[in-house]
């Protein structure tokens, strides 16, 4: 497709309100649909350091100026193929869409709520940030997105995580008031991503946009009933549409008094929001009436819009708002429970057996062991009651009970960190057998390259962990999980 045939694509309903919104700008606006996509990588800091990464990148990258984890490639770069990626070091995102999560200002120990995660990039940066404090529940109402986010949680090595495919009013009704921070980013008629997928020009309505609005609005109050007094909340689309944007932060304001917009980080290629948006809300409740006498459109200045034509990324829409107020964090009561006495002893001997003295440098909890159906997980540091609650995970999956053993699953393996485990066998990223390893091949191994001559080692590249696999005789069976392999 060319690029007149690109703009050609777009709906005429579309580009006459973008005219009006941009003024003078609208020419450059248009011209931005002829500019190649970007592409970005963000590192995942709770495995390594962005110095680090950059002296270990095998193709070139540089900086996203806005995002301080994040980096543009090249295309051809193809990083989705190098080992780096299948060992969690990072993920691979748009990089307008990395701003939400980084304008989210994440503490050590907060409880963090990402309520439409799916398929996981801006949650990945969530849990990276917590770096295994607090604790992060990702949630999608789609079961088969669900899996797909718990699978980018997972490859980033994430354990102190809830991931749920529960209804939001469900979530509402069980953690009111629960979170120090919520991440909503609101599923919308996506604008922005045009140029991107042109399949979302295809399909959009004006009448969509109004549609979405209406889910936004009942999105964002639940979120806001989440949050803890003096928390803070990110609203963000991919959209440049008025009403799912403007008029959704305004129609919070006035319904929640108690939240207020904050100022955000910036940057020199940010857009201000535009308080001409703002909307209208129902006053037939005296209390809205009220509130609607204290609201002031100009406060919408503080949100941000991002155009393709300021800077080298797809549109994007954020506000960041803050609940009034101080509370304490919940007292929890731990049950000091732990496993029974066999499966302690099958995972100890495994333990033994590789080395293992930490898992991500913390070190192991045995009350936080829970077996379900010969599955055994790590649970969250707390309790949660999760009655009636939806989820695919709670904490982190270690392995499988056999008969008379422990076998270690993938994600045990992405949770550990270099110096966690002594039998290792580390490869550099061009040996060609790491490549293999992913495929499902077993592997030749050098003596001088294993910790041990037999059993269980954690295959790495780099020092990073990959996967698991049983050394026999100088050959190295592949543990790599079907599901996971290239």
């Amino acid at each position: 497709m060319t690029d007149s045939d690109k703009i050609q694509t777009l709906p005429l309903p579309f580009l006459e309100r973008m005219k009006e919104m941009l003024g003078d700008d609208y020419d450059a606006f248009l011209k931005s649909y002829k500019n190649p996509r970007t592409y970005g990588l963000r590192v995942n800091t709770a495995k390594l350091s962005c110095q680090d990464f950059q002296a270990l990148s095998p193709f070139p990258i540089r900086p996203i100026p806005w995002i301080n984890t994040g980096y543009f490639y090249e295309e051809e770069s193809r990083p989705a193929r190098c080992p780096y990626y299948q060992a969690g070091l990072y993920y691979l995102q748009e990089p307008s869409a990395m701003t939400p999560a980084s304008r989210l200002p994440i503490e050590p120990g907060d409880f963090v709520l990402d309520l439409c995660a799916a398929p996981g990039g801006k949650a990945t940066a969530l849990g990276a940030a917590l770096n295994d404090t607090g604790f992060l529940l990702a949630n999608d109402i789609s079961t088969s997105r669900t899996r797909a986010l718990l699978r980018n949680l997972e490859l980033f090595g994430m354990k102190n995580m809830l991931v749920t495919d529960e209804k939001p009013t469900k979530l509402a009704q069980r953690f009111p008031a629960f979170f120090n921070k919520i991440l909503l980013d609101a599923p919308c008629s996506g604008e922005g991503m045009f140029r991107k997928e042109e399949a979302l020009a295809r399909d959009w309505t004006p009448e969509k946009s109004a549609e979405l609005s209406d889910i936004q609005k009942d999105l964002v109050l639940k979120a806001a009933d989440m949050l803890r007094p003096g928390g803070m909340l990110l609203y963000s689309t991919c959209t440049f549409s008025p009403c799912e944007d403007e008029e959704v932060v305004a129609y919070l304001l006035r319904q929640r008094p108690d939240m207020e917009l904050m100022e955000m980080p910036g940057y020199e290629g940010f857009s201000s929001g535009r308080p001409e948006y703002a909307g209208t809300a129902d006053t037939s409740d005296s209390e809205i009436a009220l509130s609607l006498n204290a609201f002031n459109s100009e406060e919408l200045q503080k949100c941000v819009r991002i155009f393709p034509h300021k800077m080298d990324g797809e549109g994007h829409f954020l506000a960041l708002f803050r609940k009034k107020g101080d509370s304490l964090p919940p007292v929890f009561r731990f049950s000091e429970k732990g496993p029974d006495k066999n499966t302690r002893k099958w995972l100890e001997e495994f333990f033994s057996e590789v080395g293992l003295k930490t898992i991500g440098g913390q070190e192991f909890d045995w009350n936080r062991v829970e077996v379900r159906k010969d599955k055994v997980y790590y649970q969250l540091p707390f309790p949660l009651d999760l009655r009636g609650i939806s989820f695919l995970r709670n904490g982190l999956y270690l392995g499988d009970l056999k008969k008379n053993r422990f076998e270690p699953s993938q994600p045990l393996a992405l949770a550990l960190h270099k110096g966690d485990v002594e039998a290792v066998i580390s490869l550099p990223v061009s040996d060609e057998r790491l490549t293999r390893y992913l495929k499902g091949e077993t592997l030749m191994i050098e003596p001088e390259e294993a910790a041990h001559k037999k059993g269980w080692h954690l295959l790495c590249v780099d020092g990073y962990p990959l996967g698991f696999g049983k050394l026999v005789n100088g050959i190295l069976k592949n543990k790599y999980p079907a599901g996971w392999r290239v």
